[in-house]
């Protein structure tokens, strides 16, 4: 598996997005449809960007490719200089192909992913510049976005409460999201790790707390999704996707702040949520999507396919139980047979149906369609060296 995985990063991910590289405007181009025609004068995703400074910094740190830097760089100056609000602070949401913005919205998981992709800038190449620029974004969070029972998440460019559109689904109207705290310990996990500061440290307690005493639900080992600005439940959704990827992701916090009680704790925790998610939602050898009310969404989605493999591998690692790896092969046999666009220089389609057939609806690259989720999964992998 490692080797076939290592193939698929070098071979397939990285050239498809190394051709979108935009030296005339910056940055990268925002998108490649159905089609494969690449849309160069696209809106440019903020969430695309820093995944992308995310990919080929961390890229850089497991393969030694200075080739990974240039293009890391590369997205670094994009973000510097086009997507940060330095007046006001936070980073817009879109801007135009040429860099100007075009969405000025601040969104507190959007926040995350630039602090997630700067800190490790530094952490994998060094670069100073980057981490003081991921603490800049992290003041603004617990400055601004901070309340008084957690983090709001949608505000205006001038950080007035906004209606929390982009991270609601299903129809339904959501003030805070498990997503948001999801991805905030993903991002301050990496922070942490460049300096150990103690501030970030607490931060970083406070939302695993919130994943274990408000997110998580231990009569059905499973995370609750939306909630009200109270986190009164709002609908009934099982995602998953994001149950699977949490547990690693919350696995790997407890690791980097090096504390063996709180690691014990999540440890097990982790454990129950992916035994569920392994019960549950592993159908014909992939990953359904999600649960809503009574109906099963049977969906192969692309980033939920490859937080699968990564999960079902670390609930592996912690346990020694056989079945999650061979969980975390099956799913990968999935990948390769119908995810996996086989296209010339395309990359993973982004959602095929139970049966296999691609949605030709859904873009290829695009504001959520990234390298982020597929490119960890490869990396992950790699590094943790399981066959």
């Amino acid at each position: 598996m490692i080797s076939e995985i290592r193939q698929e990063l070098t071979g397939h991910i990285m050239p498809f997005w190394d051709k979108l590289r935009d030296d005339e405007n910056g940055g990268f181009y925002g998108y490649v449809g159905f089609d494969l025609n690449v849309d160069k004068k696209a809106d440019k995703g903020v969430i695309l960007h820093s995944r992308i400074l995310w990919f080929y910094s961390k890229a850089y740190a497991v393969l030694g490719d200075e080739h990974c830097l240039e293009n890391a760089l590369h997205a670094y100056e994009y973000i510097k200089d086009h997507c940060v609000d330095f007046n006001k602070g936070g980073v817009y949401w879109m801007t135009t192909y040429d860099g100007k913005p075009s969405d000025t919205q601040k969104h507190t998981y959007n926040i995350a992913f630039a602090i997630y992709a700067l800190s490790c800038l530094y952490n994998s190449a060094g670069r100073k510049d980057a981490l003081e620029l991921a603490y800049k974004l992290y003041d603004d969070v617990e400055k601004l976005a901070l309340k008084d029972n957690g983090y709001g998440e949608a505000f205006d460019c001038d950080w007035n409460d906004a209606a929390n559109d982009e991270l609601s689904e299903n129809g339904l109207h959501a003030d805070r999201t498990m997503n948001t705290i999801l991805h905030l310990i993903e991002a301050y996990t990496e922070l942490y790790k460049a300096e150990q500061r103690a501030d970030v440290g607490e931060r970083l307690r406070y939302l695993l707390g919130q994943m274990s005493d408000i997110v998580y639900t231990p009569e059905t080992n499973a995370l609750k999704v939306f909630f009200d600005n109270d986190y009164k439940l709002v609908g009934d959704i099982h995602s998953y996707g994001h149950d699977i990827e949490a547990t690693w992701l919350m696995d790997l916090a407890c690791d980097t702040l090096g504390d063996e009680e709180l690691r014990a704790k999540f440890a097990e925790m982790d454990l129950k949520i992916s035994e569920n998610i392994l019960k549950i939602a592993l159908e014909e050898g992939a990953l359904n999507n999600e649960r809503e009310n009574e109906k099963i969404d049977k969906k192969r989605v692309w980033w939920v396919q490859a937080e699968a493999v990564v999960g079902f591998t670390n609930a592996y690692q912690h346990s020694g139980d056989k079945r999650f790896l061979d969980a975390a092969h099956s799913v990968w046999e999935k990948i390769k047979e119908r995810v996996i666009d086989k296209r010339e220089g395309s990359e993973w389609f982004s959602e095929v149906s139970f049966d296999g057939v691609p949605d030709e609806r859904k873009e290829i690259a695009g504001p959520w369609k990234c390298p982020y989720h597929n490119g960890r999964m490869c990396m992950e992998i790699i590094t943790r060296g399981v066959e």
